[in-house]
């Protein structure tokens, strides 16, 4: 039996997520495509009658396939080279009309296709209904109702995607253009048949994305000068005759069609349940003096239950079983005999420089746990709207917000996210600006020192190094206004999801993908970091074993370069080695400090109590939030800048500006103490 490649095509916030993850389950592979850095997702589906195997790819969600963002540009690149075996289109029937418009498109490409039209228990629960028979037969597409959300209609969905693509069955060629118009694309369509053949390309898709003045295309087919001219005049004509531009006149002579279809065979509600509901919460969420408090007050709430109510307590437990399992092993080692040089390194070396970082696992399920939450409710879109205002007084859009919001996950698809927007200047901007967003590397770190320092406010102390980057980042942005990057942000047009309750598979995917993702860099990094430590700690530059931690290759290295920190008040070897290790990965700094100490958990919080007071606690905090991001994340700014220098100037200036910072927070404390 014949493997089977189904794309999945459609707008963003159509369920397009939710329906992939229903088909896939937890059978899923997270890369990028081929020469980009747009995240691709790919699952697989067992178990289909009449093939051994289907790979659904979940392109990334567009609006149409004209060559003007990555997305678009991905998504129509991997149909007309991959050639998918079928495409599944899914479109939102509550705003079918934009939906159908991406459709038209697919369905020139001349691929088995079927249209999923998903949400249908909203459209039935708010009174409106659809005539599935009419609108396949007026589209000349197989039409599938389904509702992502709770599975309704999925299996069926799949079953007739591979019975399509099987049988090789095509969409039907609607002719609904008309007058100037059609005139226009049929005379294009006729003179570029052959090298649209040669290409592979469809020749009504080519003849119609010509006049939309395509140039990847017109590059593609190497047309001659004559046939470039003649095809200009065509289309001059067709603009003088129908008295708009040539973008204009196609636009117009699809949602014509459409607006045919929609009407024969859709009954809408007047105003949903969802959109009334949307537009009440939205009064005050969005409200243009309180969106902002009420998004902070949200995220405070989130950090009292994360390092507070809840995650304080689940990582004690994990930490209280980590320690537990330490000792057995380290009983184990000792009554087997093992050499006492092996016994440290396992115990003090591998295991507290692994346990201490997986012991905060709770806090950052539960980070990312909320955090999808707000997103997969349609919350997040409402702040990207919020901060536009914002974001605007620094040069950026809202538009720059999406990417910067990842940047609390991680940097690196922060930075890679950047490719969505459309201006050059805006996504570079944003590259530079996104670090200093606080990722979760940083959680376990924050976690131990407000452990042991700022016990009862620990949640105030949290929120307050998340501001404190979005402020420096503001100011930096500023910086880069006035400089490096004059001009105006490119116009933020954001559409606004109604609010849905999240759905639960989706969330806890995701939940599992960040903590495998977590996991993988603890066993990996953190443990090769843990390992290195320990010998650097454990024997002089001689390479004889050391008693005394002062006398080892580390302490060596970190005295070094402790006066640089002196001023900030942490002048130890012990802080700046961890600092160190952390340009590796954030989580390392922990994993460091707790092979240095041989301690984890309470006892490692309890250590620090010796290096640091709660002031140079807080300073260090405030070093570790701004100073250089992670070898990834340099990496990529480097692939995504195009630049070494680039790269490295981020590594030198991010480390002077978390010197300043931190000096200016630190003199400003001791005005208090």
């Amino acid at each position: 039996m014949p493997q089977m490649i189904i794309a999945l095509a459609g707008n963003q916030n159509s369920g397009k997520t939710t329906l992939f993850n229903r088909l896939t389950g937890a059978s899923q592979h997270v890369g990028n495509f081929p020469g980009v850095t747009v995240e691709k997702k790919e699952g697989k589906v067992k178990n289909v009658p009449s093939v051994r195997e289907v790979t659904i790819v979940d392109l990334p969600g567009i609006y149409s396939l004209a060559p003007y963002s990555s997305e678009e540009i991905v998504t129509r690149d991997f149909i007309l080279k991959q050639k998918p075996d079928a495409l599944i289109n899914i479109v939102d029937i509550m705003n079918i009309e934009r939906g159908l418009y991406l459709s038209l498109q697919l369905m020139q490409l001349n691929i088995p296709m079927v249209i999923a039209l998903n949400m249908m228990d909203e459209l039935q629960q708010n009174g409106g209904s659809v005539d599935v028979e009419r609108i396949q037969k007026d589209l000349g597409v197989t039409v599938v109702p389904i509702s992502a959300a709770n599975g309704d209609g999925v299996e069926e969905l799949l079953e007739r995607t591979v019975e399509l693509a099987t049988r090789g069955v095509r969409p039907e060629w609607r002719d609904y253009c008309t007058g100037p118009v059609h005139r226009a694309i049929h005379g294009v369509r006729h003179l570029i048949e052959d090298h649209a053949q040669r290409i592979g390309v469809p020749d009504g898709f080519a003849a119609t994305k010509l006049i939309e003045r395509d140039k990847p295309l017109f590059k593609a087919l190497r047309l001659t000068d004559h046939e470039v001219h003649t095809i200009e005049e065509a289309i001059l004509d067709m603009e003088s005759e129908y008295g708009s531009d040539r973008k204009a006149a196609i636009a117009d002579m699809r949602y014509a069609f459409i607006g045919e279809v929609v009407e024969n065979s859709i009954i809408k509600p007047h105003m949903t349940i969802q959109h009334s509901r949307s537009i009440r919460i939205d009064s005050v969420l969005t409200h243009k003096y309180l969106g902002i408090p009420i998004f902070l007050g949200i995220m405070l709430l989130i950090f009292w239950l994360t390092f507070g109510l809840i995650g304080n307590a689940l990582s004690d437990g994990l930490s209280d079983l980590i320690e537990s399992l330490g000792g057995v092993i380290a009983g184990g080692m000792a009554a087997a005999g093992i050499n006492p040089i092996m016994q440290s390194l396992v115990s003090d070396g591998a295991f507290a420089g692994v346990g201490s970082v997986i012991s905060f696992i709770p806090m950052i399920v539960l980070m990312f746990l909320f955090m999808s939450l707000l997103e997969d409710s349609g919350y997040m879109a409402r702040v990207a709207f919020i901060m536009d205002r914002l974001l605007r007084k620094i040069g950026l859009s809202g538009r720059s917000f999406v990417p910067m919001l990842l940047g609390f996950g991680c940097s690196v698809p922060a930075i890679m996210a950047t490719r969505t927007l459309s201006s050059e200047r805006d996504r570079k901007m944003t590259i530079l600006l996104t670090p200093f967003m606080s990722c979760t590397a940083k959680l376990p770190i924050y976690a131990v020192f407000t452990m042991a320092f700022f016990e009862h406010d620990r949640a105030l102390v949290m929120i307050s190094l998340y501001v404190l980057g979005i402020v420096v980042g503001i100011l930096v942005g500023l910086l880069l206004k006035i400089t490096a990057f004059r001009g105006k942000p490119v116009p933020f047009i954001l559409e606004l999801p109604h609010y849905r309750m999240p759905d639960a598979r989706s969330v806890l995917q995701l939940l599992w993908m960040r903590t495998k993702d977590f996991l993988q860099r603890a066993f990996t990094v953190i443990f090769v970091a843990s390992i290195v430590i320990w010998f650097l700690q454990s024997f002089d530059v001689r390479f004889n074993p050391v008693e005394f931690g002062g006398d080892s290759i580390l302490a060596a290295i970190g005295t070094a370069i402790a006066p640089i920190f002196a001023p900030l008040g942490f002048g130890n070897w012990f802080s700046s080695t961890a600092l160190l290790t952390g340009f590796m990965a954030k989580e390392a700094v922990i994993s460091t400090m707790a092979v240095l100490t041989g301690t984890t958990g309470d006892a490692l919080a309890g250590s620090l109590a010796s290096l640091f007071t709660p002031l140079t606690a807080f300073v260090f905090l405030v070093f570790i939030l701004l100073y250089t991001p992670c070898v990834a994340a340099i990496t990529v700014v480097r692939k995504e800048m195009n630049s070494v220098w680039v790269a490295f100037g981020v590594v030198v200036g991010q480390c002077i500006v978390a010197w300043i910072v931190a000096f200016i927070v630190y003199h400003i404390g001791l005005l208090f103490v």
